[in-house]
């Protein structure tokens, strides 16, 4: 085992040293993230539903035919822990020998009590929501919040399946439309639930579609993801606050006092005035058509220069997309880019977790759709990249700030920034078009001091809609180029003072 693992690192530094070239005689990386695809066991169907890491350091991944394996990082072993799981799409590791399990019909606890590598005990512990039997009646979760709560997401059940003769849950139709929306008929199908140290499972937020990913910032902010479709124009990060609908109205059925009868049938307009609008736009076919994970950046600099920013898995492309957020008028808003964008990544990159070493690993499924399997993890070789580090808003325009000095005359080429801007309407049809596309010049640009803040001067500002920014041939004072070029930002609100154009 040893010789295997001296001949699997030598294999490593060699695959790091190909990316390299020699500057003042050291071995500089050419590239600043490699991507490496982990061996999986024979026989297994690696659809990744979970990813978590075991104190001790050991991977522990869920598999969607109901797999618990744990990856030994050092000997590249697996070992199964537990099987017969259903759907399982989420888990946290309690302890070296406890997991916390999120399948389609609870939430389990999976415990090893006598030592020997292997389960021997599940416990239910909450299975306190709904089941039709519908296809599409997802679980995502548990994470866990700084008191110990843990929080689970409930996915609404798809018009293009049935409810089944028996269900789990009060029955309501009230939660289904005549049309081809999504539908939530046993509770609390389309919320997000907590879990308190009492054990009683509460309703928490409302109106989701396919909530498949949450997670939490270093300031303890909770965030979903929504997917597109019926009532949400393009997918979609959404910062959750207790009690707060977030624009699918199946779910309402199931808030508290509740007496207005079948959601579906509210007009538009009363419907938007009660909604909670996302954070962040994921344009459709621009950056993400199906987000999953948000995954902050606790690495304290092991994996580069984005520390406490977040990262979202994409389905349906070979992409990671980043997020950049910022409080405007007490809201978080902000924009959101591609990170790994191929460079060896697969399609399908359903789950994120953190090594402890900075590295970042990816659990990839298909599950029906357009995704890939198996496990990647994403390596940051040292060498600084040369991307947009932040967008921000200011009075007039938005600030760039990048990870490096930039080169002053190709930052200082209008030509470089062209700038548009649009919205998604909020309606009950599948998607939504970019509506009221144009392009907004840029009336001035400012480069500060330290070369690294673009100030960007534009004509229009206007709240509700997404600037999308696709920037030129920009590249940093020792020359590297831009490793992404687009990036959206989502103005929800404006800097006190500044005024719509």
């Amino acid at each position: 085992m040893m010789k295997f693992y001296i001949s699997s690192l030598l294999i490593a530094v060699l695959i790091l040293f190909s990316h390299c070239s020699v500057k003042n005689n050291k071995k500089v990386p050419d590239v600043s993230y490699l991507v490496e695809s982990i061996e999986i066991p024979d026989g297994l169907t690696a659809e990744t539903g979970a990813l978590d890491f075991l104190p001790d350091g050991r991977l522990v991944a869920c598999f969607l035919r109901g797999e618990v394996m744990f990856y030994d990082l050092k000997t590249k072993e697996w070992n199964l822990f537990a099987a017969g799981l259903h759907d399982p799409l989420g888990v946290l590791a309690i302890s070296n020998s406890e997991l916390l399990v999120m399948q389609r019909p609870e939430l389990t606890r999976i415990k090893d009590t006598d030592g020997d590598g292997r389960a021997d005990q599940y416990e239910t512990v909450t299975d306190g929501f709904g089941v039709t039997g519908n296809y599409h009646e997802f679980n995502y979760g548990p994470i866990r919040d700084r008191e110990g709560s843990l929080f689970i997401a409930l996915n609404s059940a798809s018009a293009g399946g049935g409810v089944r003769p028996e269900v789990r849950g009060r029955l309501d139709t009230l939660g289904r439309s005549a049309g081809k929306e999504m539908f939530s008929v046993v509770p609390y199908r389309g919320w997000i639930m907590k879990l308190k140290n009492d054990g009683i499972l509460q309703p928490y937020a409302m109106g989701f579609r396919s909530p498949n990913g949450l997670g939490f910032d270093l300031e303890g902010d909770l965030f979903v993801t929504d997917n597109q479709g019926d009532w949400v124009g393009t997918s979609k990060l959404y910062h959750i606050q207790e009690g707060n609908f977030y624009g699918h109205p199946a779910s309402l059925i199931w808030k508290k006092g509740w007496d207005k009868g079948n959601p579906f049938n509210l007009q538009v307009e009363e419907l938007n005035n009660m909604r909670t609008k996302a954070a962040v736009l994921f344009p459709q076919d621009v950056i993400a058509n199906s987000p999953t994970q948000p995954l902050c950046d606790a690495t304290e600099g092991k994996f580069g220069p984005f520390a406490g920013q977040l990262f979202v898995g994409e389905m349906n492309s070979a992409r990671i997309v980043r997020v950049m957020l910022e409080k405007v008028a007490g809201q978080l808003q902000g924009a959101c880019i591609p990170f790994i964008d191929g460079h060896g990544l697969r399609r399908g990159n359903n789950r994120l977790a953190f090594a402890p070493d900075g590295s970042l690993w990816i659990g990839q499924a298909a599950h029906g759709w357009g995704g890939e399997t198996g496990i990647q993890r994403v390596v940051f070789t040292g060498k600084q990249p040369m991307d947009v580090y932040s967008m921000n808003l200011t009075a007039n325009g938005f600030d760039l700030t990048f990870t490096q000095s930039v080169n002053v005359a190709s930052a200082l080429n209008p030509d470089n920034y062209q700038f548009q801007n649009y919205y998604y309407e909020y309606h009950k049809k599948y998607g939504s078009k970019q509506m009221d596309k144009k392009s907004i010049p840029v009336k001035k640009i400012k480069i500060s001091p330290d070369h690294k803040r673009v100030s960007l001067e534009l004509d229009i500002l206007q709240t509700g809609y997404v600037y999308q920014l696709n920037l030129g041939n920009i590249k940093s004072q020792i020359g590297d180029t831009l490793a992404n070029r687009t990036v959206c930002y989502t103005l929800n609100n404006l800097i006190e003072g500044a005024g719509a154009k």
